[in-house]
């Protein structure tokens, strides 16, 4: 396991400077300091490679939103939106390879699982968060919700990133605002948790 967390630190290091085009396995084996054999016995090619970077991406995202729920007393489950968002942002500036891979949309629609798009892998993450650790109750119109705010988000979000390595602050509090009352408004009839 060692091994692969060295070489998933390597392909986020390689993605921060060339981008996807240029990273290889060979670079990748090198700056792990491994022998290239034990890429491939992980993984067959690099796209494998930076689909295994983008789920740790995930599971370090839905972990830091699982503890922000839980650290914090919202008055209602959509005020979660700021710390979603607030966490995507956050890995962007910070987290190396973030900002060239995110979740592996520049790389493939369905990398993180080829028989759903990216969007609808995050959307049902954060569904299931807002179900476990904020009391959202389960529903058909929960699914929609989660996924139009992940689309909605993500392309406000690129437009904040394209310019901007630190994100246009104007667009992230649009990206925030667009999120929170398109819920509050589909969700206005229903009683607060």
């Amino acid at each position: 396991m060692a091994r692969v967390q060295r070489m998933l630190d390597a392909c986020a290091e390689l993605l921060d400077e060339g981008g996807y085009a240029e990273l290889t396995t060979t670079k990748i084996a090198e700056r792990a300091g491994v022998a290239i054999g034990s890429v491939y016995q992980f993984f067959p090619d690099k796209k494998a490679i930076t689909q295994a970077l983008g789920l740790r991406y995930l599971d370090v995202f839905s972990a830091r939103i699982a503890q922000r729920i839980a650290e914090q007393d919202f008055d209602h489950w959509t005020e979660t939106v700021d710390a979603i968002i607030d966490e995507y942002v956050t890995m962007h500036r910070q987290e190396p390879g973030f900002r060239s891979l995110h979740f592996g949309d520049v790389v493939d629609p369905r990398l993180l699982d080829s028989s759903r798009e990216n969007n609808k892998v995050i959307a049902t993450r954060l569904r299931d968060l807002l179900i476990s650790a904020a009391g959202a109750v389960r529903s058909e119109k929960l699914d929609l919700a989660a996924l139009v705010s992940v689309e909605a988000a993500d392309a406000v979000l690129k437009m904040a990133f394209r310019e901007d390595p630190n994100g246009d602050p104007r667009l992230v509090s649009a990206a925030k605002l667009l999120v929170r009352s398109y819920l509050e408004q589909l969700f206005a009839t229903e009683p607060e948790n």
